[in-house]
């Protein structure tokens, strides 16, 4: 019996690499639509009565997160996240179907194998008939609180900076890359250098981490800013940024965000 899915993402781009890929990793799949924010999304799943759901968590006004405690145990979800610790822990303590950006398609073809285990030969469901996702609603609220997503008030959109002797609000989409420093962080804009006196830590949890990527330890930078991508002579993968001239290392942990580029 052929299953049919939705992708739900409010990056184009993101959209149609899922498809592309799934077209490869899952060839009889069929999708049946596509859907930019939330709200499209829950009309979609209601008009279209899909099987599974390739599902943004960080979208505009309705939240991914969202979407999923309105239609859960009627749909199987696969998540789509950027890089975030937290989340992948929930996720694999919850043994919810998730995928990192950019989607690998090693990493979907695991995801693939194991969507087909589970839901077996009836749509919408487990080869037993149970809940597709018992632990969904769990899942959710743990992630609500772990993930400040838009709304909840958490996520930071101006920045309280010293800029010398002057404190400044930046707002966050001019932001470049926090980079670490003692009890400091560095901000850097396309013109200036600023101090707060919050950790990366901290940051990596008030920022949205579709927008904002840790790729060391101590740097955090606009995905937005990321001109290229290249390994220098010494094996070390090194950011170009579009507003500003250095380069930023990427260290291993991080360098899987960077394999398509």
């Amino acid at each position: 019996m052929t299953h049919t899915a939705l992708i739900i993402d409010d990056e184009r781009l993101m959209r149609e690499q899922i498809r592309s890929r799934l077209a490869k990793a899952w060839p009889e799949l069929e999708i049946v639509g596509e859907a930019a924010n939330g709200k499209d999304a829950l009309t979609a799943i209601e008009d279209l009565e899909p099987d599974l759901l390739f599902l943004d968590i960080r979208m505009p006004g309705m939240s991914g997160l969202e979407v999923a405690a309105h239609v859960a145990g009627r749909v199987y979800i696969v998540f789509v996240t950027a890089y975030d610790q937290h989340a992948v822990e929930a996720f694999e303590r919850g043994a919810i179907d998730y995928l990192l950006k950019p989607v690998e398609e090693e990493r979907l073809a695991l995801t693939v194998a194991r969507l087909k285990e589970r839901i077996g030969g009836v749509p919408g469901r487990t080869s037993a008939g149970a809940d597709p996702q018992p632990e969904l609603a769990e899942l959710i609220d743990q992630l609500s609180r772990k993930l400040q997503l838009p709304g909840s008030g958490g996520q930071l959109r101006w920045i309280k900076a010293t800029v010398g002797a002057n404190l400044r609000l930046i707002p966050i989409e001019e932001v470049v890359y926090f980079q670490a420093e003692d009890k400091y962080t560095r901000v850097f804009t396309a013109q200036t250098e600023a101090l707060i006196r919050k950790p990366i830590k901290e940051l990596v949890d008030e920022l949205d981490a579709d927008k904002f990527w840790q790729i060391h330890r101590a740097t955090i930078v606009n995905a937005g800013e990321i001109a290229g991508a290249a390994r220098d002579f010494r094996d070390r993968l090194l950011l170009t940024l579009k507003s500003r001239t250095e380069k930023l290392e990427v260290s291993r942990s991080y360098t899987h965000l960077f394999r398509q580029m």
